[in-house]
């Protein structure tokens, strides 16, 4: 397989290439491998975490907001559409404080608890395991549970396992028969603590292996396929927590996460919609900068597993600016620009080229916190530019990776790295190809001219497109308003003798579709 050509030419700080770009994009179909682009790169993080699940999620059946039995119509309509594949939760930091009998039962005795990681917010537990898994199954997406094993025990999440996924005649099963479940779900993922080095318990590498091969042990499997154990991995940049997990647990995980934010400085960045140039391209270069981080994450995994029987999982990634002013800052409530879908754009393109390690990627969070793609306030809700790329790149779920060529001048612009001057990601499904392009460039156009193997002898070629973009990257859909930001008919495109010539906007993202 060929490899993306980079030319590393040296440019100073905010340097300028030419004010029209052009680039050659050769799609190599015919080196095709059958690796596949699992869906489950697009998933997505729920954590109780200021509004993301009440008021977000979950309304409860006697709101007067628009509910199907206590689930808010218009953001699981959204999320429906979005075809999302799976989902996270409790958490996150919650997780480790989650125990999972407060919420079981009739939730008018559930116990009220103070959520002590965001903001020492009053909980009810409403929405417990009933209702997330229910949810699931509605939105047909598989559920990823994040196991307490910060303060919780062995046996608790032992029979929190047995609670959901066995059908046996246990007491604990039929505690779930009695609360309303008759059949085990399907749950498939399974996390054994989450940020285990940080809120996750404050734990050292080789002391959270230990503890990862005893819970491991009473963590059973019920059901047919046996879940699927993901181990609490780095954050960043920590090669040292990965090779001491790689070496001490090895192939009793399925997996290993990793945890990766981009515009993590909240005190420079500002709050979403707040940044010069620098600020733009500061971000989108540390968004960039995960390519090199997992390549050193997955060369320590390969030593150790190179036949890849252990996979590697982003469950956390995305922006992570300040709280919009008057909100709690515990809330993590932000604004979503254009500059986010750039991220979110650069992100999935960088995922879709490793995808015989990475098996999974959980954008952090789905409503109201974070890199959100739906904001909602009272009855209102928006979709976000991020939004728009998810449903943008869903045409890649489940389709062969193709190999694309290109030669590409990095801007160099910050200290966190470069910003290529194109991206671009392709697959094919059911005969039809479908090539995601990125122009990061906030002021400058892109002429790419595609082509592919078969190109030539291609007689009656179909060619039809969508594009993501804005009059400003700051830009943002608000509450009231007519969005600023929606996919839109790409047509500034044409065929010549030598391919496709297609025209990208600054700052835009281009999906085709090639028949």
């Amino acid at each position: 397989m060929k490899k993306i050509i980079v030319l590393a030419i040296a440019l100073t700080v905010g340097s300028v290439v030419s004010a029209q770009m052009k680039t050659a994009v050769h799609l190599h179909e015919n080196q095709a491998d059958g690796t596949i682009i699992p869906k489950e790169i697009y998933g997505q993080f729920s954590e109780h975490l200021g509004s993301c699940i009440y008021g977000g999620l979950w309304v409860g059946p006697d709101s007067d907001i628009p509910n199907i039995n206590g689930y808010r119509k218009d953001v699981f309509d959204a999320l429906k559409r979005l075809q999302i594949p799976v989902l996270r939760w409790p958490g996150g930091c919650f997780a480790d404080d989650y125990h999972w009998m407060d919420g079981i039962g009739p939730m008018e005795k559930r116990p009220k608890i103070s959520n002590n990681n965001w903001g020492g917010t009053m909980e009810d537990n409403s929405f417990g395991t009933h209702e997330f898994l229910n949810l699931c199954e509605m939105l047909e997406c598989q559920p990823y549970i994040s196991g307490n094993v910060g303060s919780g025990t062995a046996e608790e999440m032992a029979k929190w396992v047995e609670y959901m996924t066995s059908d046996s005649k246990s007491t604990v099963a039929d505690m779930r028969r009695a609360n309303g479940r008759e059949k085990p779900w399907n749950v498939k993922y399974f996390g054994i603590g989450n940020e285990a080095w940080g809120c996750g318990g404050n734990m050292r590498p080789e002391y959270y292996s230990d503890v990862f091969r005893r819970y491991t042990v009473y963590t059973r499997n019920f059901l047919e396929t046996p879940l699927y154990k993901i181990a609490s991995g780095a954050c960043d940049y920590d090669y040292a927590w990965t090779e001491t997990c790689m070496k001490m647990i090895g192939g009793r995980m399925s997996a290993i996460a990793v945890h990766y934010y981009s515009g993590v400085e909240r005190s420079g960045d500002g709050t979403a919609a707040s940044f010069d140039d620098y600020g733009y391209y500061n971000v989108l270069a540390k968004a960039c900068g995960i390519e090199p981080c997992l390549l050193r994450h997955m060369e320590i995994m390969d030593r150790y597993d190179p036949d890849r029987n252990v996979d590697l999982i982003v469950d956390e990634w995305g922006t992570w600016w300040s709280v919009e002013p008057g909100t709690n800052p515990g809330h993590l409530f932000q604004q979503n620009t254009m500059r986010d879908a750039m991220v979110a754009a650069l992100s999935l393109n960088i995922f879709q080229k490793y995808t015989k390690r990475i098996k999974m990627a959980n954008i952090a969070q789905v409503v109201n916190v974070l890199q959100a793609m739906i904001l909602t306030k009272g009855n209102q809700m928006v979709l976000t530019p991020t939004y728009h790329i998810f449903d943008m790149y869903r045409v890649h779920q489940d389709a062969e990776y193709i190999p694309a060529e290109y030669e590409s001048e990095p801007i160099l612009w910050t200290s966190k790295g470069n910003v290529p001057t194109l991206s671009v990601s392709a697959s094919r499904k059911d005969g039809v190809m479908h090539v995601s392009i990125v122009n990061p460039s906030k002021d400058k156009t892109h002429t790419v001219l595609l082509d592919w193997d078969s190109f030539k002898s291609a007689k009656n070629v179909k060619v039809s497109g969508v594009i993501l973009n804005a009059a400003d990257v700051h830009d943002f859909n608000d509450f009231g308003q007519s969005p600023k930001i929606a996919p839109e008919e790409f047509k500034d495109m044409r065929r010549n003798s030598e391919g496709i010539e297609v025209k990208m906007p600054q700052a835009s993202v281009v999906v085709l579709e090639i028949k």
